[in-house]
């Protein structure tokens, strides 16, 4: 069953887009992800433009990021005072994004510089939280060995204006949590991300947040960021496709209600190990797709302007 996409301007199947937007929400549910690092580039893979890919999956990140934190929120495991702070940095963070996006649209480099940004930060993340995943599991078999921090406190510790949060057993400096947020916050507005996939690690390893209260609290911050996303990159880029939105909306809230049912099966260190993995696979499809002969040598586009 094809439906017709009028901003993507395209035809794709119904069952497609369903399964997709379920499967991302799985995802982020399962590890606290938005689910943007996965889904842009399967748009993408589908023949939607980047720009279309980027604006829409922002929309859809909203929805399942609602039905993944409720579901957290029910089971107590939200930082509401971290997720603020977050919050507070991630809108500064993807205002100023989607100026650079529109900036680099109008150059005509968006979509390479939205595919250098995957690879790059997919590469390095993924390989990072694999490496620490691997040793963490390592070391939870040795018995009887010493235990060690998740996190080890340096000179970001000591920085001023700490505050008390009491839900993650943390007293640190404010300005920790708010550069995180204005990063991620560029990020999601470049790479039609949540930015779960930085800030999950970053939360972790950086902070130093129990995993159990990371997911709940990265898809709280990641509800308001997406949806900032969306509203700019609707007004200023005019890149938001609605009907394909919807239809990846309603996947991705069914999705999401599983994956968080099924996190609470398996140990942090797993759920670490298993999301480092699939982000070397986007990785790696959208490296081979940089250096890949494409298809088309060549496009037509009609000239405009005098």
């Amino acid at each position: 069953m094809q439906i017709y996409l009028p901003i993507a301007e395209l035809s794709l199947n119904v069952l497609l887009l369903l399964a997709m937007g379920g499967g991302v929400g799985f995802l982020s549910g399962l590890f606290g992800v938005g689910g943007g690092f996965l889904m842009t580039p399967l748009l993408i893979l589908n023949g939607i433009t980047p720009a279309v890919a980027v604006g829409t999956e922002a929309n859809q990140i909203v929805a399942s990021s609602v039905s993944g934190a409720i579901a957290h929120w029910r089971r107590k495991n939200v930082d509401v005072k971290m997720g603020c702070v977050l919050l507070v940095g991630g809108l500064i963070g993807s205002t100023l994004g989607v100026q650079i996006f529109k900036f680099l649209r109008g150059l005509g480099q968006i979509d390479l510089a939205i595919s250098i940004s995957y690879v790059i930060f997919l590469g390095i993340i993924g390989s990072l939280m694999l490496v620490e995943s691997l040793r963490a599991m390592r070391r939870r078999k040795q018995v009887g060995g010493p235990r060690r921090k998740l996190h080890q406190h340096n000179w970001l510790h000591g920085l001023p204006f700490k505050m008390r949060f009491r839900r993650s057993k943390l007293y640190i400096s404010a300005l920790l949590p708010l550069g995180i947020g204005v990063f991620v916050g560029v990020l999601a507005a470049i790479m039609g991300v949540g930015g779960g996939f930085i800030m999950v690690p970053a939360m972790i390893y950086i902070l130093g947040m129990p995993t159990a209260v990371v997911v709940g609290t990265s898809l709280f911050q990641i509800i308001f960021v997406t949806a900032n996303v969306t509203f700019l990159q609707a007004w200023q880029n005019q890149t938001v496709d609605i009907v394909l939105s919807l239809i990846l909306l309603i996947g991705g809230v069914v999705g999401a209600q599983i994956g968080t049912r099924a996190s609470a099966a398996l140990h942090g260190e797993q759920l670490r190990s298993l999301l480092a993995v699939m982000v070397l696979a986007v990785c790696a499809i959208l490296g081979y797709r940089l250096v890949a002969t494409p298809a088309d040598l060549f496009t037509l586009v009609p000239v405009t302007g005098g």
